[in-house]
């Protein structure tokens, strides 16, 4: 195995190495998750849900050691990587829920009784991305593992640390060795092998919708069950009878918050043309008050971008004749820093509008009516997410049904709850995480017929 270094985007420095697997680890880890599913899958429902409910409170002592993981590790806010800590356990919980109630059905039918089971798949691979390390990962694994399935998680290679201490405190809350590994490595290598060997039943992919594609390709080979979450350019919609000031206020953190480096950031801000021009002037203070700086500092909103080449690739996208509404500050020195950006592009075809910068630039939109709305916020590729605000209940139902998007909020930022389902439309990605059916996911249906004549 070779290693690779883990770098802090705020500093630049190495945080330490990782060891990446090679093909013959991975292998053996599948391998032993295979072996280990026989006893998983037959461990009690109460038993198993005890197990994750241990697991969950493992994870809640440590909330902030794996928080302060996060800031060094992805450079996010301390304040944003507390929340996505204590995210963990409340996922956990509310899996923890899930093996007893994973019913099934009596089906009426002549000549015996016909009854359902949701067996579990087997091993499960879950290739998580870089940006929301924690967040990813256990909304795959908490309800894969409640419906009796084992699971090897690969962690993105720039952002392994919480993954690897996650499946350090699965181990010391007392699930069984092989239910829930950790293996780092690269997508060709581990990611790879997820989708070609057959004893991974099922694989979860987060990421870019080319990848996404390709998982999708090789998985059909074996018809293996996917689930992908994959891009998004989401439209973030004001009417002119909305509360303007509090949609102008609200629209940075949309957009903004983790560095833009989100497939749910409302990246087309869609604003009807007779309030255009006073969204604009409410819209720079905004940005310009956004605080952009040290992970550490309670007060900092946004921090910096992931690499050094992802920040090349966010800086790509502004041309020279791009037109460029405001922007905000960032720090000068060490750290892969880029400042919020609002942009007016010339046209619907600019590659602003078009394409996923995943990076903090939004572009904005006139538009004439709901129906041109309507229009502008579907003429793309992804369906993730969106924002419509308005003081017209009528309207958001409306416009909330014809978006083609998996998730949408009115007059909030609302993206996911874990209570909710979530997932997209179009190329945004294939299946439904979270909410109470998150564990089904994962299970197939058995259908049983006892003859009673």
């Amino acid at each position: 195995m070779t290693s690779a270094p883990v770098i802090n985007p705020a500093t630049e420095q190495v945080i330490t190495t990782v060891e990446m697997a090679d093909l013959a680890t991975t292998d053996a880890v599948i391998e032993r998750a295979h072996r280990a599913w026989a006893d998983w899958r037959a461990v009690a429902p109460g038993d198993r849900a005890r197990l994750l409910r241990r697991f969950a409170e493992a994870v809640d002592a440590e909330r902030e050691h794996l928080a302060e993981l996060e800031v060094a590790n992805a450079g996010h806010p301390i304040g944003i990587a507390r929340l996505e800590a204590a995210h963990v356990p409340d996922v956990l919980q509310f899996a923890a829920g899930m093996p007893e109630r994973l019913l099934g059905q009596q089906i009426p039918v002549d000549g015996g009784i016909d009854i359902t089971f949701h067996e579990p798949l087997g091993v499960v691979g879950v290739i998580t991305a870089w940006n929301f390390p924690m967040p990813i990962a256990v909304w795959a694994f908490a309800p894969a593992l409640a419906a009796g399935n084992t699971v090897v998680l690969k962690p993105a290679e720039l952002t392994p640390l919480t993954s690897i201490r996650l499946g350090e405190l699965a181990v010391e809350a007392g699930l069984p060795e092989g239910v829930f590994q950790v293996l780092p490595g690269t997508g060709p290598v581990v990611g790879q092998r997820f989708v070609t060997h057959p004893l991974v039943r099922k694989v979860v992919f987060t990421g870019s919708t080319a990848v996404g594609k390709q998982i999708m390709a090789g998985c059909a080979e074996q018809v293996k069950r996917v689930t992908l979450e994959l891009g998004g350019k989401s439209a973030n919609i004001v009417f002119e009878d909305a509360d303007v000031a509090r949609a102008a206020a609200v629209a940075p953190y949309g957009i903004f918050v983790n560095s833009g480096q989100d497939c749910c950031a409302r990246s087309r801000i869609l604003v009807q043309r007779s309030i255009f021009d006073r969204f604009l002037e409410l819209l720079e203070p905004a940005v310009q008050g956004f605080r952009v700086g040290d992970p550490t500092d309670e007060a900092t909103e946004m921090g910096p971008l992931i690499s050094a080449a992802h920040r090349a690739r966010v800086a790509g996208f502004l041309e020279p004749s791009t037109k460029v509404a405001c922007t905000g500050d960032s720090p000068d020195g060490p750290g892969f820093w880029y400042p919020p950006t609002v942009v007016l592009p010339s046209g619907p075809t600019d590659r602003v509008v078009t394409e996923e910068i995943f990076g903090p630039v939004a572009a904005v939109l006139p538009f004439d009516d709901e129906a041109d709305a309507i229009r502008i916020a579907n003429d793309t590729e992804y369906g993730l997410s969106g924002t419509v605000w308005t003081s017209d209940v009528g309207r958001a139902l409306r416009v909330s049904r014809a978006v083609e998007t998996g998730t949408i909020s009115v007059n909030s930022r609302h993206q996911t709850r874990y209570w909710a389902p979530f997932g997209g439309f179009k190329q945004s990605g294939l299946g439904r995480e979270l909410g109470p059916d998150a564990a089904l996911a994962f299970t197939e249906t058995k259908n049983v017929f006892i003859a009673t004549d």
